[in-house]
């Protein structure tokens, strides 16, 4: 399988050597996932947020959605994709990709399989789309309270100062094609990532997504503080059958986000696909049955929720692990992301209006740790792939890799919310953080945007 992630070797052709060539059915497939993480965003994740707000702020969520996402878009093209993919130091990347210098239809990416090579240009939009679906998630945590500004200047510096880095902490590597034997392995460990050497093991993103976003989102909850009327009065989701379409787009886009990251349609793809598929299905259950149990009554937005939490939990294992492996940590992150929003939720006293660390933060938490359980081959999973000799490694140890793991969360942790508080107290001084109470009573569609999104 894979020993790790995401790579963009840039690959020199030696003078004695035949240039490289792309595959094109695993362009095609990078291409197509590339189009479903979008899909995930726009319209996925806006309509499962917008089901999830009052009525009268269901456009501000909508909009800040769609331009969080070009926002990104922008800056990924400007200098994100350099700084997180091309060689620099073991913490960020270089300038070698700024201004998008180099990246044409002739530039070549590397795969995980030596000889394998797909366009960089869809390396880029598919690496991309990550980053811009990650920054979109945070603003769920302070929803309804917040100043379009200020989560546009947030943005600018959250994904410059936390995303990018661990983006190349945990996924960079110069290729696979640079191990060409045991002795030049400390030296392309060198050039990697930080995580990424040490062999934190992260398939998709669980904690350069997941953990990363849902720490930023629990820190701005605090800063900006809790909704008017919070803990005192109802506050309920205006549309769940919204929500629950946005569920199943992220669902379904979710294929692409896990099982694209294999960067090449074979076996390891189909294994993160059916486990995408499974672990999801489990995660539900669990979520349903539990609450069943502890409420009386199953609820479609525990369902939901819990479709996302088994996502979320999946995303670091999904191309690492096996069928039963994925079966057991979707149902405990059913169990225990339903617990963050609920128990948690309570302990830490902050108003995290859609649940974002209950559900991202708990269960990207989880599936990192539980990756480094279930990747073991004596349970099923891929093990440590060596690229020199292009084989599982022998030995695998649950204990050592579990600790591993979680050092890769707890510098996703401390990275985010140093990064993220600093962010937010330059924007609360700058252009602002909070609208007014007034404009809250009000509701952002009308006192942010001048719109309203149905009409009474």
């Amino acid at each position: 399988m894979l020993f790790l992630l995401f790579a963009c070797g840039n690959l020199f052709a030696q003078d004695a050597a035949p240039a490289p060539t792309i595959s094109k059915a695993d362009t095609v497939w990078v291409l197509v996932s590339a189009a479903l993480v979008i899909f995930m965003t726009l319209p996925g994740l806006a309509l499962f947020y917008g089901g999830l707000v009052r009525s009268k702020n269901v456009l501000s969520i909508l909009i800040q959605n769609l331009a969080v996402f070009a926002l990104v878009a922008v800056l990924w093209a400007l200098y994100g994709y350099s700084l997180a993919f091309t060689e620099g130091n073991a913490f960020i990347g270089g300038t070698d990709r700024v201004l998008a210098a180099g990246l044409n239809a002739s530039s070549i990416g590397a795969t995980f399989t030596k000889g394998v090579y797909i366009p960089e240009l869809a390396f880029f939009v598919f690496q991309g789309a990550f980053a811009c679906i990650t920054c979109a998630l945070i603003v769920g945590a302070f929803a309804e309270r917040v100043k379009f500004a200020g989560v546009m200047l947030f943005t600018v510096l959250w994904f410059t100062f936390a995303y990018l880095p661990m983006a190349h902490m945990v996924w960079f590597f110069p290729g696979p094609d640079a191990f060409t034997s045991s002795e030049a392995v400390d030296g392309v460990l060198a050039k990697s990532g930080y995580l990424w050497a040490k062999g934190a093991l992260d398939f998709a993103g669980g904690t350069v997504v997941h953990i990363n976003a849902a720490i930023a989102g629990l820190v701005g909850s605090y800063v900006i503080g809790k909704r008017i009327g919070f803990g005192r009065e109802a506050i309920r989701p205006h549309n769940l059958t919204q929500t629950m379409v946005g569920a199943s787009i992220l669902w379904f886009g979710w294929f692409g986000f896990n099982a694209g990251s294999a960067l090449e349609a074979g076996g390891v793809a189909a294994m993160a696909f059916a486990n995408t598929f499974l672990a999801t299905a489990a995660a539900v259950v669990a979520w349903l049955a539990v609450e069943w149990i502890g409420k009386g009554k199953p609820s479609l937005l525990g369902a939901a929720s819990g479709a996302v939490a088994g996502l979320v939990a999946i995303t670091p294992a999904a191309g690492l692990v096996g069928l039963n492996g994925a079966l057991v940590i979707g149902a405990v992150a059913g169990v225990l992301c339903l617990w963050g929003v609920s128990g948690l939720k309570r302990l830490l006293g902050a108003d995290d209006s859609l649940d974002v660390f209950g559900v991202h933060g708990v269960g990207g938490i989880t599936g990192a740790l539980l990756t480094g359980v279930f990747a073991a081959p004596s349970l099923g999973g891929a093990g440590i792939w060596d690229y020199v000799t292009e084989s599982a490694l022998p030995d695998y140890s649950i204990a050592s890799q579990v600790w591993i793991q979680l050092q890769g969360v707890l510098v996703t942790a401390v990275l985010s919310s140093v990064v993220a508080l600093l962010a937010f107290l330059i924007v609360k001084h700058t252009v602002g953080l909070r609208v007014s109470e007034e404009a809250e009573r009000e509701g952002l569609d009308i006192s942010s945007h001048g719109e309203a999104a149905y009409e009474s």
